[in-house]
């Protein structure tokens, strides 16, 4: 078996000869004679998602395996789908699409809550090459119409409701009230009716899910050809015109069973659990397709880490369905830390068969790493990558070679990802100089190939900074060994008395502080040093210390580690941080809070009480 650097130097050398290779793990109606060409992967090749992602699993002999585990601790309920019942599903609601007209190329909105119909839907949609675009389940109106409008779908399937750990999310006036404010209509919506909130339908546009796919007749799968949308995902905290980020349908069903194996470990078979939401791009490539297409058992989780009902949550799941590979977001784990900082609802569960942890969707701090790995005694990957990329940029390829971890870095570039760091003028970094984190062109497949009816926007957002380069929007370096640390987002990089300072890291020192379960460190204006470093910081739950013992002793720590330099001098205690839904914390609207600038109050967040804790600590 080749090591990484044997794979990895193949992928940049001779990228087409390593995709062709890559693509036979995947079923083609008509195989692809040129791997690239004009920009796209695999141009001329024909295939369809769905019958990869199920029925051809079902032709292998694998329909009496689990595909889909739905466990759902808000309405304590759970159930598994066989592939074969999965298949007659996923058949029966493109059958439903068919009959309302929906047909390869067209597009159809998914406003849904974390239930097996959303899976069934992404599906059904691939399953005719028609184009899926999935909003987050109660995102508010205005920005589902915005969506619609961009999107133009022919059909929106929807649901009565989303169910939270504390209270019911009633979607279908959500819904209502963006079909009032958009100027595109949809033909019909169907709408899925939840016992816990059933929503009244509008004649003669909507439908009861139930009563359209009991009497649809199954339909095949649509051949479509690999440089064929199979989805468009709008980018979270999107306002005004939307960024669309495409997925083709070729590139992504190679990349994605490629990096099953190859980055996760995940074999056939084996029980896979992304604890993220559809919604997400999390949700689309490793909850929905990168498990199927990979003949793996997928779990769906409609639940929090924390809450439903207590900390130990992810445990109980984890034991009761045999997870061997969990990925999902430090957040979730920081959540579990502070409530349950000794580990003890850990031990209510047998975990002898979870074999790796992955991390991602922001910066794994070296504290939450350390415990996360101590608690498990597995090894904890920190991982990343991006909405746009679809797939990981940089991983610890554990199908590949097992590489030694370092806290705070997410390992080294995944074979594909050409990954380099560039300074002001586009001059590469050496070895641990921060610099702007890009990807030198082609990107691989699976990567997005523009945004959705604005290729101008693509090239201006991602490719004109540094012709030849995708901009990540990250700033980060190279160590020595040629692992990758990304430092934060670029414009989470601060000037304190002209010295350049990423704010990612005083958060790893912070964290690093025992009473600390998470913090946030933002810049804020000063006279003097033109910004000065602030944290707001969570304490572990029981905590007994004074918060100003807490400062001080961060203050020291932040001094000690990165220098007078930093001038960090007030950490101040907060009850929460202000988080999207997918727990990324919202750093850029505290920034606005904290330079007194306007800002909004984006739809993608949790908590928007969170936002008063901190405009009133700023004010103090």
């Amino acid at each position: 078996m080749r090591g990484y650097e044997a794979v990895y130097r193949q992928s940049i050398e001779a990228p087409e000869e390593f995709w062709r290779e890559a693509a036979r793990g995947v079923d083609w109606d008509v195989a692809p004679e040129r791997i690239r060409d004009d920009g796209r992967w695999f141009p001329g090749g024909r295939l369809n998602t769905c019958h990869n992602a199920v029925d051809r699993h079902v032709a292998a002999g694998r329909g009496d395996q689990d595909a889909l585990i739905y466990d759902s601790p808000v309405t304590g309920s759970a159930r598994r789908y066989t592939y074969r019942e999965l298949l007659d599903l996923v058949a029966r609601t493109a059958g439903m699409l068919r009959g309302l007209g929906v047909g390869a190329g067209d597009t159809v909105v998914i406003y849904m809550p974390m239930v097996p119909e959303a899976v069934i839907a992404m599906l059904a949609c691939a399953r005719l090459g028609a184009v899926h675009s999935v909003v987050f389940g109660g995102f508010a109106a205005g920005e589902l119409a915005v969506r619609i409008d961009h999107a133009r779908p022919k059909v929106v399937l929807s649901a009565s409701c989303g169910i939270e750990p504390a209270r019911l999310i009633a979607y279908k006036p959500l819904l209502d009230a963006a079909l009032e404010q958009a100027s595109h209509r949809p033909a019909h919506c169907v709408i899925l009716q939840r016992e816990q909130c059933r929503a009244d339908l509008t004649e003669g546009r909507d439908l009861d899910w139930a009563d359209a796919v009991r009497d649809a007749e199954p339909a095949g799968c649509v051949s479509v050809a690999a440089t064929d949308p199979l989805y468009v995902l709008y980018t979270s905290g999107t306002t005004g015109t939307p960024k669309g980020v495409v997925r083709d349908n070729g590139g992504h069903a190679v990349a994605l069973h490629w990096s099953m194996a190859h980055v996760y470990g995940a074999a056939p078979g084996e029980v896979f659990w992304a604890a993220s939401d559809v919604g997400w791009v999390v949700g689309h490539s490793y909850i929905v397709y990168g498990p199927l297409l990979a003949g793996c058992t997928t779990v769906l989780y409609e639940g929090k880490p924390v809450g439903t009902p207590d900390p130990g949550a992810f445990w109980r799941v984890v034991s009761t369905y045999g997870v061997r590979t969990l990925f999902t977001a430090p957040t979730a784990f920081r959540a579990i830390k502070k409530e349950d900082p000794s580990g003890s609802f850990m031990k209510n569960w047998d975990l002898s068969g979870l074999r790796y942890l992955f991390l991602a969707g922001e910066r794994l701090d070296p504290d939450t790493y350390h415990w996360a790995s101590d608690l498990l005694g597995i090894p904890v990957i920190d991982h990343w990558w991006q909405t746009e990329t679809g797939w990981p940029i940089a991983a610890n390829c554990v199908g590949i070679e097992r590489l030694p971890l370092k806290p705070g870095s997410p390992t080294k570039p995944v074979p594909g990802w050409d990954v380099r760091i560039l300074d002001g003028e586009g001059n590469e970094c050496p070895p641990g100089v921060e610099g702007a984190v890009t990807v030198r062109l082609p990107l691989p497949p699976g990567s997005l190939p523009t945004l959705y009816r604005d290729d101008d926007r693509f090239t201006e957002s991602y490719l004109s900074r540094y012709p030849g380069h995708y901009l990540t929007g990250d700033g980060g370096y190279v160590d020595d060994d040629g692992y990758l640390f990304v430092m934060g987002r670029v414009d989470d990089v601060i000037n304190v008395a002209g010295h350049r300072l990423s704010t990612g890291a005083i958060e790893e020192v912070v964290s690093a502080h025992p009473d600390v379960a998470e913090c946030a460190v933002i810049g804020m204006a000063d006279e003097l040093k033109g910004q000065l470093p602030v944290g707001f910081v969570v304490l572990k739950a029981g905590s007994p210390r004074d918060p100003a013992d807490i400062e001080r002793e961060l203050v020291a720590l932040v001094r000690e580690r990165i220098g007078p330099v930093a001038a960090f001098r007030r950490a101040v205690v907060v009850t929460r941080l202000p988080k999207t839904r997918s727990g990324k914390i919202l750093r850029r609207t505290m920034r606005d809070i904290a330079a007194g600038s306007a800002y909004a109050v984006p739809s993608t967040i949790e908590d928007p009480a969170a936002l008063t804790e901190i405009a009133e600590a700023v004010e103090d």
